[in-house]
């Protein structure tokens, strides 16, 4: 379980004794009121002297617990990272209603490594996350491994983090942002330094064209036969792709102007939708909705409102079975 009693950053477990602590104070006034009403129903009548009690249950007694809770939490809380970018991974991150598109510079120079609701970071690595909105107000929150961050329309803040344990964390939008905010999660991948260098490197590399597939398969024994099948129907998903896909979504193709004849197709919009190009690789779709499974992608292009209403991505209605099949055959390819 992961969450903020399960810490796995030094921030996190910074919060997380924060937060035990509160909890024990409150047990102890939850308990002490009760043990005053208890004895209070034995107590026979008699005479009370209600200044006393006003002045020290009602006043003194909760300034002393909030004065020594507020010291606590003041004290711990400048044991928190600085929030500073210096020697750290910069990672960008823009929320959206109702997802989160996530982007890397590429440590070869490159154009920016771009990919959607999920986050992979290296462990014992400090790192900054550069975090902005562009709709409404959203709210950047992994509980394992830092505190809140609001994520405001024009405005850039920051969030500092050094995760410790390799794992995969939960992270959710905190502020209610729209119709689908409980379906907006992030999953945050936490991994070896040298894990997270290769994935980070092959993300990095553009997806082999299908035209190129189809032309290196093309053959006359059975095998190559069937493997230029394979690539026929690739090449027929990424034409399907360009017709219904490429104004909001983009992938990035290997693909040049000798082999199709025109330049490589780019989104009009970008941002308007997740960037695909190693979207297979990916655990959940549409931000947490649906597992990444086989079937998944055809399942969400066909109609995304049954399984998130309200979304602005249209359903597939003017596109015959034979191209949504082939058009998930061409995503689900895409690792």
């Amino acid at each position: 379980m992961d969450g903020v009693l399960a810490p796995a950053s030094a921030d996190a477990a910074i919060i997380a004794q924060m937060a035990w602590v509160l909890i024990a104070g409150a047990a102890l006034v939850f308990g002490c009121v009760m043990l005053l009403m208890g004895l209070s129903l034995r107590r026979r009548a008699g005479t009370l002297r209600p200044g006393l009690w006003i002045v020290g249950g009602g006043l003194l007694l909760p300034i002393a617990v909030l004065s020594a809770l507020m010291a606590y939490n003041v004290r711990r809380s400048t044991q928190l990272a600085t929030q500073t970018s210096q020697g750290a991974l910069v990672v960008s991150v823009t929320a959206r209603m109702w997802w989160w598109e996530v982007r890397y510079r590429d440590p070869s120079g490159g154009t920016d490594i771009v990919l959607a609701n999920e986050l992979h970071l290296p462990a014992g690595r400090p790192v900054y996350l550069a975090l902005t909105s562009t709709d409404v107000i959203h709210s950047f929150w992994v509980p394992a491994l830092a505190g809140k961050m609001d994520m405001v329309p024009g405005r850039m803040t920051g969030l500092a983090l050094r995760p410790s344990r390799p794992g995969v964390y939960r992270g959710q939008c905190a502020e209610y942002c729209g119709l689908q905010h409980a379906r907006m999660a992030l999953h945050v991948v936490v991994e070896p330094p040298a894990a997270f260098g290769a994935w980070l490197a092959h993300q990095a590399r553009p997806q082999p064209s299908p035209f190129t597939r189809a032309t290196a398969a093309n053959g006359h024994d059975g095998r190559s036969v069937a493997d230029g099948e394979a690539s026929a129907r690739l090449a027929l998903g990424r034409s399907a792709f360009e017709r219904h896909c490429a104004a909001c979504h983009a992938v990035r193709t290997a693909i040049s102007r000798s082999e199709s004849g025109a330049a490589p197709a780019r989104a009009s919009l970008p941002g308007a939708g997740p960037d695909l190009t190693h979207v297979a690789s990916r655990m959940y779709l549409a931000a947490g909705t649906l597992r990444n499974d086989p079937g998944a992608l055809a399942a969400w292009i066909a109609d995304p409102h049954v399984h998130k209403r309200g979304v602005r991505m249209p359903a597939a209605a003017g596109m015959d079975p034979a191209s949504l099949q082939a058009l998930a055959a061409y995503l689900e390819q895409l690792k």
